[in-house]
């Protein structure tokens, strides 16, 4: 399936570095301010972002006294940026000044992060209505968004990394949806390889780690579900001092009881 972003012409990515396009022209915004003002604009597009949140964004809570027109001078040179090097048609009025701020106004398709949200949107009313394939369909589409972690090469101030970490809840349970889904079409054997790797990515996250576990048991590897108990196990007692939940320590004794794995 095609995403929702690749027959824009121009438009923002944040779900991975940050970056505008234009066609297959990518560019990155220089200066760390510009690049921090667009950014908080982009996790919060549609919304209005005060200036007092652009400034404490911007100066960590330390702003000089020309902080707010410093902040007006930065969103006239980003506007003249964004025209010049992405098309002025496709970024004129894409950043509007508010009362009390400025919003980023992305079109449909425009911003990556509309479109993942979009996609899992449809992926979740599918799975609700029954329509496993379709559901996975649209969980693949919006996962396959993501280029890295959400602003990868952006220094965060607390703001931001508020709404990146919220982004980022949001891509492990599209994940989560995703493993849901495609195991209830029995697909466990070809789900271990990415579960592996998600478990490395997010070693604390026990839900995976049990379905790792699950998925080898069902792909007929006792042993190897075992040992996956054992290196979860080991990782909550070296990190956090803690045993295994309890949805766990049952799908440990079911398998050692020989429980079905169908």
């Amino acid at each position: 399936m095609m995403s929702d972003i690749s027959g824009v012409k121009a438009g923002f990515r944040i779900l991975g570095p940050l970056e505008g396009f234009s066609g297959s022209a990518v560019h990155r915004p220089r200066g760390p301010k510009v690049r921090n003002l667009l950014a908080l604009l982009a996790v919060r597009a549609h919304d209005i972002v005060e200036v007092d949140t652009l400034v404490e964004e911007l100066w960590d809570g330390s702003p000089p006294s020309t902080a707010v027109s410093t902040v007006r001078t930065h969103v006239y040179h980003l506007r003249q940026e964004l025209e010049r090097e992405l098309g002025a048609e496709a970024m004129r009025g894409v950043i509007a000044t508010e009362a009390t701020g400025y919003s980023l106004r992305p079109a449909p398709g425009q911003l990556d992060l509309d479109a993942f949200t979009r996609l899992y949107g449809q992926g979740r009313a599918e799975m609700r209505a029954g329509n496993r394939e379709t559901a996975l369909e649209r969980f693949d589409a919006a996962l396959g968004l993501w280029r890295g972690r959400t602003l990868a090469d952006v220094t965060q101030g607390r703001v931001l990394a508020g709404h990146a970490v919220r982004i980022e809840e949001l891509r492990v349970r599209a994940q989560e949806l995703r493993i849901e889904t495609a195991m209830g079409l029995g697909r466990h054997r070809e789900l271990v390889p990415e579960l592996r790797r998600l478990v490395a990515t997010h070693p604390l996250n026990e839900w995976m780690h049990a379905r790792l576990i699950d998925a080898l048991h069902r792909s007929g590897r006792r042993g190897d579900a075992l040992r996956a108990f054992h290196d979860v196990r080991a990782v909550l007692d070296r990190e956090l001092g803690l045993e295994p939940s309890e949805d766990l320590r049952q799908l440990q004794h079911h398998i050692l009881a020989g429980g079905s794995a169908a």
